[in-house]
C-alpha cells in the first residue's frame, strides 16, 4: 500500500488569525505554495455528516473570496455529476452558482 500527504501550514498572528498559508501536495508537484484561502471537507461516516475547515488570511481580497466561492460551487457541480451521474442536479448546482455570481456582483447577467 502506498501513502501520500497533503498538508496546509498556517502562520497565525497574536489573535490566532491566519496571516500566511502554504500547502504541499508532493504527488501533485506542489511544494510550499502560498495561498490566501482553503476549504477542506471530510465525511464522518460514523456521524454521517460533513466536517470542514474554512481558513483565509486576513489580506484575502473580498472580490477574490467571491470568485473563490463561485469556483467552488462549479467544482461541486462537476464532482457531484461524476459521483452520481445525475446531470439534472449538477445543472441545478451550476445554475445556483451563476445566480450567486450575479448576486455577488462578479458576473453580469447575460
Amino acid at each position: 500500500m502506498r501513502k501520500t500527504q497533503i498538508t496546509v501550514e498556517v502562520e497565525l498572528d497574536e489573535n490566532h488569525v491566519p496571516e500566511k498559508m502554504t500547502w504541499n501536495a508532493q504527488d501533485g508537484g506542489i511544494n510550499n505554495q502560498e495561498t490566501k484561502a482553503a476549504m477542506i471537507s471530510v465525511w464522518d461516516d460514523k456521524e454521517r455528516e460533513a466536517l470542514r475547515i474554512d481558513l483565509w488570511t486576513k489580506d484575502m481580497p473580498m472580490d477574490d473570496m467571491k470568485q473563490f466561492y463561485h469556483q467552488i460551487f462549479i467544482s461541486m457541480a462537476n464532482s457531484y455529476q461524476r459521483a452520481t451521474n445525475e446531470d439534472e442536479v449538477a445543472d441545478y448546482i451550476v445554475e445556483f452558482a451563476e445566480n450567486f455570481a450575479h448576486q455577488a456582483g462578479i458576473k453580469e447577467k447575460p
